[in-house]
């Protein structure tokens, strides 16, 4: 069973501007990379088209991405739904463990903790969260995520395991 399969994205603003990424040839870092550089951001994994997230730094072991909550995103309270930080997190610590990982080599979460600290409005401005790899190895990895507010303040944090796929 292959991880991965050949990507087709095609830009929302141009339909016939399709570009062909094939995750399979390119390590997590370069793949990573290659999608934040992309002028056409559009062009990014869906989660993150979806979400509006965008990435702010990609090193290896280290990712860094924001989002900025929506009206959309609340719950029956009223405020950003506890899934969004999960998803957040998710995001920037898997892809903080796809930065670590060859071309030809997948992962999957296999286990996700989240802490909520606090409840985050929907008009309250941009949320950063950060990822970073704990252990790489050869069948699992682990990693670490923070989100903050606007303002700095601890909103949520986690960790991942995920299975690795060579």
């Amino acid at each position: 069973m292959q991880p991965y399969i050949i990507m087709t994205t095609t830009s929302q603003t141009s339909p016939e501007a399709a570009t062909a990424t094939d995750p399979l040839s390119m390590s997590g870092l370069d793949l990573l990379r290659a999608w934040q550089s992309d002028p056409d951001r559009d062009a990014r994994p869906s989660i993150g088209r979806l979400l509006g997230m965008v990435p702010k730094q990609i090193d290896e072991g280290t990712v860094t991405f924001t989002v900025t909550p929506q009206p959309d995103f609340a719950n029956p309270l009223g405020t950003v739904h506890g899934g969004i930080c999960a998803t957040l997190l998710d995001s920037v610590m898997g892809c903080a463990v796809h930065t670590t990982l060859p071309a030809g080599v997948g992962y999957t979460t296999l286990e996700l903790k989240i802490n909520y600290i606090r409840a985050v409005a929907t008009d309250a401005g941009e949320l950063t969260a950060t990822g970073t790899v704990i252990h790489a190895g050869g069948r699992t990895a682990t990693a670490e995520g923070k989100v903050f507010s606007h303002d700095g303040k601890l909103v949520a944090h986690g960790t991942t395991t995920c299975i690795v796929f060579r």
